[in-house]
């Protein structure tokens, strides 16, 4: 994937399988390392994809509204320890004469959900990628995670919840529309109250 070989790779993780105080050589280690660089592979991919190549073709349409895919399952790695974190974004962009297949908003994700990240570059990394390749009226983008650097590490919260957003053009400008996007992905910005006598 990068200037080290696979080899290298493999011997690293066996360093720090010595490291933690396991015996790399003992029967249930011994496959390990090729087997953990090979889900690096998987894992890190988006390193080798182009949001450009996703991106590249469109359709054309007279549509104006607003065009969301919710609940898109996210993966990534914390760039800090290098631990998982996983949840939903969700993305919303207004056509501007063209529109994208339905896959390749969650495909873009990947582009940058399957590299060493934050959260909050994560989000607007997809959303200036959207903007960027199609040009739209508006970009939104809002990501709901769980991070295992927290939850089995550290502080020790099991059930906290990180929430980030990006907005661009009409979503930055029009609060309106900004809202309309939160309701569609059930993340009210302003609940309904009600009083009791």
């Amino acid at each position: 994937m990068g200037t080290v070989t696979k080899a290298e790779a493999i011997e690293c993780i066996k360093k720090l399988i010595e490291y933690i105080g396991d015996d790399p050589n003992r029967e249930g280690l011994l496959e390990t390392p090729e087997r953990t660089i090979k889900s690096y592979e998987e894992i890190f991919r988006g390193y080798t994809m182009d949001p450009k190549e996703i991106l590249h073709k469109r359709f054309k349409t007279q549509s104006h509204e607003m065009v969301v895919l919710t609940n898109i399952d996210l993966y990534s790695t914390c760039e800090h320890h290098m631990l998982p974190f996983h949840g939903k974004c969700h993305i919303a962009y207004l056509p501007n004469g063209g529109v994208i297949g339905v896959s390749k908003m969650a495909r873009l994700m990947d582009v940058y959900a399957r590299r060493l990240q934050i959260q909050e570059e994560l989000t607007i990394q997809i959303a200036n990628a959207l903007d960027r390749e199609i040009s739209p009226q508006g970009v939104a983008v809002l990501i709901e995670a769980q991070h295992l650097c927290m939850s089995c590490r550290g502080v020790n919260q099991q059930k906290t919840s990180m929430l980030t957003s990006a907005m661009l053009g009409a979503f930055k400008t029009d609060i309106t529309l900004k809202n309309d996007f939160l309701r569609m992905v059930k993340h009210d910005v302003t609940p309904d109250i009600t009083t009791r006598n």
